[in-house]
């Protein structure tokens, strides 16, 4: 059961592609809840949207690949800029001129083209435990250039492979859910996790992989850049899937407010959701003058 219903619902077609949407509240100024990797829909801001509602006015959407949208296959579908246009078509869509753009983790690329690209729409960004392409581990370096070959019996994060995605997903999704949540007493949000990620499926997920072959830290550092709107990101200290040290540097790059949650892993506003609304309120507030 949903804690609060949306005040409207609806959906627009563009390229083919079907994508879902929700209004919630109808205060201002507007809040955009981007969505994050395709690997999970919209509702795992479910902790955010009633808190917020009760001030702003909400819009979420599930991103392309995910939820009640499609699931194009074609891996172009699933680039940055198709994402941020996604987000542009909603804020048309509910007649929003200008919004605070809130992402986590991937949904930091597509909040990066709007802010850098589209600067006029954008009011402040918030970004939470973002995926960006700076301070990236030597793992991390391996794992994706690994990411096409068959590897014998992965262990560890030789699972973030297309091949084993394809024999075996759901052991994926379990032990990426295991990553994402490194906090004592996360049964249920793991629980979620793994629910949300089985609505998917492995070609999808590969699909999106590719979509970001143009994510270059060299294309993702200018569009850091040109982001001149107020920002805040938030990052766990224990981030088992994106080091503490990318999400400072996205802050120093743009410019913007660093707030380290001790102790927090990568989903933190599912496991610490009272300080992470606090944070966005506030945050939202302060623009929204």
């Amino acid at each position: 059961m949903r804690a609060v219903a949306a005040d409207a619902e609806g959906s627009f077609t563009r390229d083919g592609v079907t994508v879902h949407y929700a209004r919630h509240g109808s205060g201002t100024p507007t809040v955009v809840l981007l969505p994050t990797w395709s690997l999970v829909h919209s509702r795992h801001w479910k902790f955010q949207v009633p808190y917020l509602a009760r001030h702003f006015t909400v819009l979420t959407f599930d991103g392309r690949g995910s939820g009640r949208s499609d699931r194009p296959a074609s891996p172009a579908s699933y680039s940055a800029a198709e994402f941020a246009a996604d987000a542009l078509a909603v804020m048309d869509a509910t007649e929003t001129e200008r919004a605070v753009l809130v992402s986590v983790s991937r949904g930091a690329l597509w909040s990066l083209q709007l802010c850098a690209e589209h600067p006029e729409r954008v009011a402040g960004a918030i970004f939470i435990a973002p995926t960006v392409p700076f301070a990236l581990p030597p793992l991390e370096r391996v794992v994706l250039q690994r990411f096409d070959e068959v590897v014998e019996d992965p262990a560890g994060w030789e699972k973030y492979n297309a091949h084993h995605w394809k024999a075996d997903y759901r052991d994926f999704v379990e032990f990426f859910a295991g990553r994402m949540f490194t906090e004592p007493h996360s049964t249920k949000q793991h629980e979620d996790a793994v629910g949300w990620a089985l609505e998917t499926d492995p070609a999808t997920l590969i699909a999106t992989q590719y979509g970001l072959d143009h994510c270059t830290p060299q294309a993702i550092g200018r569009l850091a850049a040109a982001t001149r709107c107020p920002v805040l990101v938030i990052h766990g200290s224990d981030d088992a899937v994106r080091i503490h040290a990318q999400g400072a540097s996205l802050a120093e790059r743009t410019g913007g407010t660093l707030v380290t949650l001790e102790g927090s892993g990568h989903f933190p506003h599912t496991r610490d959701p009272v300080r992470v609304n606090l944070l966005i309120r506030q945050f939202v507030e302060g623009v929204g003058r």
